[in-house]
């Protein structure tokens, strides 16, 4: 087991290789076996833009830099996750549904690890990991699944039996866990067309925006319990960006930007560093999570706000963070940074971050725990530092686990996570695919229900 950290002295011979080319072609993919019996009937292509078939390119005449064998690394890994940790019973009632976690919560799914899931079947199309039939299939029987499963007012309970479908741990219907399942679906219809196109409609058509909406307040809610009613407000910078831009682009239940504009915007910075809109407890997935599927560089809104560079100023600020408090940590340093929601020691812990958090920079929590998928998340907006942490983490053999890097690490607790949880898969893998060469960002960016939803917040291409 390493305990030390990567230091600056192994990571000389690294600054060469900052030199090569990030994203070379990926050597022939192994053949993955589908659990699912191949369709018989011929399937549509896709309807979206043309992308690269993985499969039609030749095969590398160049040996892969560390930076491109770590990349494919927790790519194909992360993939796996969410192939393999599916429900691939096509006679199951949760057909599709994919855990929340593994090992851990065994049969357990979460409504975001699915929308996460059906995006990643269309990078592993283009990829090579498998074929188009292969997830033309898994991804139309999902859509079933969706269809037929227990909804209020069109949104999703977050956990469920991954078998039956069924609410579990009586959990809440969730607005932002609904939102992130609503990207990858109609991401998902776009890419593929035909019949996963038309039910990826009919589930998004039935989200009645307006109920989970306070108009006293004008913002969204948290969640909603039977019985018991709503709870909390998206009232501070966070995640929930894609919330507005689906409410705001729905044909059947439309929310006008009235919400968008309400939610506090309070800016901070850390040191010197630029000032940004930031959320409460300044984890950074929050910066990471609508960028999945909207690209937003380019994009200004009534206010001056471009959020993909907000994003860019919050992810520096966490590797100056980690840069200043590398003599206080074993882990946290410039070689492993990005603190945010993970597993911990403890348990998994919805507070970690790193300021500026809150109104007074005291409302995040740091224990030297550093998940992987808070650097990774960031690829698109900090690369280099990005890919200085994947090197250190590919280099991390407790890191290594089953589906790519583990879930998180402590070195002053000599600690490492024994589970993978699907949304830090999942931020991985998207942004990965988006900084290789856009590959979620050209289907996604294609919907008519996305880029109306940004032209009716006048998120602008100014």
């Amino acid at each position: 087991m390493l305990v030390n950290k990567f230091r600056l002295g192994q990571l000389v011979w690294l600054l060469l290789l900052f030199g090569l080319a990030s994203c070379s072609s990926a050597d022939d993919p192994a053949t993955v076996t589908s659990t699912v019996a191949v369709v018989e009937t011929a399937v549509p292509s896709p309807t979206a833009t043309p992308l690269p078939t993985a499969t039609a390119t030749a095969a590398p005449t160049e040996t892969p830099s560390p930076v491109d064998e770590a990349i494919e690394y927790e790519m194909r890994g992360a993939f796996n996750f969410f192939w393999e940790q599916a429900n691939a019973d096509p006679a199951s009632p949760g057909y599709g549904l994919i855990r929340d976690r593994y090992p851990g919560s065994p049969g357990i799914a979460s409504m975001a690890s699915v929308g996460y899931g059906l995006t990643a079947y269309i990078i592993g199309v283009e990829k090579g990991y498998i074929t188009f039939d292969e997830a033309y299939e898994r991804a139309n029987g999902t859509m079933d699944t969706l269809l037929n499963m227990d909804r209020t007012e069109g949104f999703y309970y977050h956990f469920v039996d991954m078998q039956t479908g069924e609410r579990a741990w009586n959990s809440e219907v969730s607005s932002i866990d609904s939102s992130i399942l609503f990207m990858g679906v109609l991401t998902t219809g776009q890419y593929f067309g035909g019949d996963v196109q038309t039910k990826a409609e009919e589930i998004y058509g039935g989200v009645n925006w307006p109920w989970f909406l306070d108009e006293s307040r004008n913002m969204f809610y948290m969640a909603y319990r039977p019985g018991e009613g709503y709870g909390g407000h998206w009232d501070f910078y966070a995640e929930q960006l894609m919330m507005y831009v689906l409410a705001a682009g729905s044909d059947t239940f439309p929310v006008d930007e009235t919400p968008y504009y309400t939610f506090n915007r309070h800016y901070g910075k850390f040191g010197d560093g630029a000032g940004f809109i930031h959320s409460w407890f300044g984890s950074i997935f929050t910066y990471q999570f609508s960028h999945a599927w909207i690209d937003f560089r380019g994009y200004t809104d009534e206010e001056e706000v471009n959020w993909f560079d907000n994003s860019v100023a919050a992810s520096q600020a966490q590797v100056d963070f980690a840069i200043a408090r590398d003599d206080e940590y074993l882990t946290i340093g410039p070689d492993a940074w990005g603190i945010t929601a993970s597993d911990g020691p403890g348990g998994y812990n919805g507070l970690y971050g790193a300021p500026p958090s809150g109104f007074d920079n005291n409302s995040h929590f740091i224990d030297d725990t550093v998940a992987p998928a808070g650097a990774i998340g960031s690829i698109i907006f900090v690369p280099e530092h990005a890919k200085t942490a994947m090197l250190n983490y590919y280099s991390i053999e407790s890191l290594q686990g089953e589906y790519g890097f583990v879930d998180a690490y402590n070195l002053t607790e000599d600690w490492f996570a024994s589970d993978v949880i699907g949304i830090d898969k999942g931020i991985s893998l998207l942004m990965l695919a988006n900084y290789q060469d856009n590959l979620v960002y050209q289907t996604s960016m294609a919907n008519d229900h996305i880029l109306r939803g940004l032209d009716n917040l006048q998120i602008l291409q100014r």
